[in-house]
């Protein structure tokens, strides 16, 4: 039975259709029927105890240049819509805090992907310390002593923003870098947020793996090679996309975060892993998905959306 789908996500019309992974799994709901709606998140509003927002209707197709068509803008209540796509990107912000408060007014009746107070309650960088024997050390405060001390300990270090995105503002500190001090100051300087210090694993030169997993289950990965001389391996900041497989050790940290993850309601996940460390849980706007589907691996739209009509259909 087709559904309604709404689609919260930055402009459609700026996107890259040949890499996106939002614009894939519309490709994939369009293809089954379904209708698609998109919204930007800025143009939610609560009016009497209902969520609205001012969006368009849409049809998709992969034609860089022309790759979408949208109708008059309007006005809907998201509550008539069956399914509703959390997809703006970080960071994760106060103004991505409120919409999902908007949006657990209307889940689970409209069913929101993912789960928007477990995307409150579990942010990227602090919901992978539930399991600190799979990271490396991880510290995250505001506390400058704090960090010298780890660095103190653990010597070559990364450093980065503990709600931003993409690769943004992550930084490595050998032992004998002069610019801690200034980087944090920086820091203090942008917002009152903590950091994130972490041991620097050196395993990121052969890249940083991108396991996509729907509804706690692992569905593909990709390996994800920084540029030369950089630490940086996400794909907006220059990384370059290869095949890879799941080991023994990927397997046994999915394993070991699956249940949490089905548990919080939270469908379409995408998990970092650096040599055999997890380093990130990503469940806000998780990417990688058409770069796994060219590889010749698993279609995860496919199988997020078999997931997401099977439980429609049980409701």
């Amino acid at each position: 039975m087709p559904l309604s789908i709404a689609v919260q996500m930055d402009p459609l019309e700026g996107i890259n259709p040949e890499t996106d992974t939002t614009f894939l799994l519309m490709m994939a709901a369009q293809a089954r029927g379904h209708g698609l709606w998109v919204y930007q998140p800025e143009t939610l509003a609560l009016d009497g105890g209902q969520v609205f927002a001012r969006g368009r209707s849409a049809s998709v197709r992969v034609e860089p240049g022309s790759h979408c068509t949208l109708g008059p803008l309007e006005v809907r209540a998201l509550a008539e819509m069956d399914v509703v796509l959390m997809r703006q990107d970080p960071p994760f912000d106060m103004a991505y805090i409120t919409a999902a408060h908007f949006l657990e007014r209307i889940h689970p009746k409209t069913l929101v992907v993912n789960d928007p107070a477990e995307v409150r309650n579990a942010p990227e960088k602090i919901l992978a310390t539930d399991f600190p024997d799979l990271q490396p050390p991880t510290l995250i405060t505001r506390d400058v002593e704090a960090i010298h001390a780890f660095r103190e300990v653990h010597g070559d270090m990364v450093l980065k923003p503990l709600y931003g995105g993409a690769g943004s503002g992550v930084v490595r500190l050998k032992p004998d870098d002069p610019n801690l001090d200034a980087l944090l100051e920086l820091h203090a300087m942008i917002g009152r947020e903590a950091v994130i210090a972490q041991k620097f694993i050196p395993a990121v030169s052969a890249g940083d793996k991108r396991i996509l997993l729907v509804d706690g289950e692992p569905v593909g990965a990709i390996n994800r090679i920084p540029g030369a001389g950089q630490v940086r391996s996400n794909l907006a900041r220059g990384g370059r996309a290869e095949a890879v497989g799941l080991t023994s050790r990927d397997l046994e940290i999915c394993g070991r975060i699956g249940p949490e993850l089905r548990r919080r309601g939270l469908l379409f996940v995408g998990i970092d892993v650096i040599g055999d460390y997890l380093t990130e849980i990503n469940v806000t706007s998780p990417t990688g998905a058409q770069q796994l589907k060219r590889f010749g691996g698993p279609d995860a739209a496919a199988i997020l959306w078999d997931r997401i009509e099977a439980i429609r259909a049980a409701r």
